[in-house]
């Protein structure tokens, strides 16, 4: 059973920068397409980002192209978000996901999420 975790969520001003990191248990995750979506209190949840397992191809929602960066490292077993030039309406819970079929499926295994809060 694959298990995420993510951490590197927290407190930041208009225009910083946060990483967000998504630690894998349990399984290797090469194996796994790894997506990161966020909800906002109020809004239904929304896909930000993908990279799939076989040519590291990356996807991005247009309302965060140019501005955050996924990635992942399968020796360390982690897949990141770096994410620069925060706004207000960043702010919300992130969650990594991963499957092996797709990137644009239904995520199999979720992390518990990570509080992202951009305001000055």
């Amino acid at each position: 059973q694959l298990q995420l975790v993510e951490s590197g969520g927290g407190l930041v001003q208009p225009g910083g920068s946060l990483r967000l990191s998504c630690e894998a248990s349990g399984r290797t995750l090469d194996d796994y397409h790894i997506g990161w979506f966020r909800q906002a209190p109020g809004k239904e949840r929304e896909g930000v980002s993908c990279i799939s397992r076989n040519d590291g191809m990356t996807y991005y929602s247009d309302s965060v192209k140019g501005r955050f960066t996924i990635s992942r490292d399968n020796a360390k077993n982690t897949a990141y978000l770096q994410m620069n030039s925060l706004k207000p309406e960043d702010t919300a819970v992130y969650y990594c996901a991963a499957d092996r079929g797709s990137c644009f499926q239904k995520f199999t295994y979720w992390g518990q999420g990570t509080q992202v809060t951009v305001s000055s």
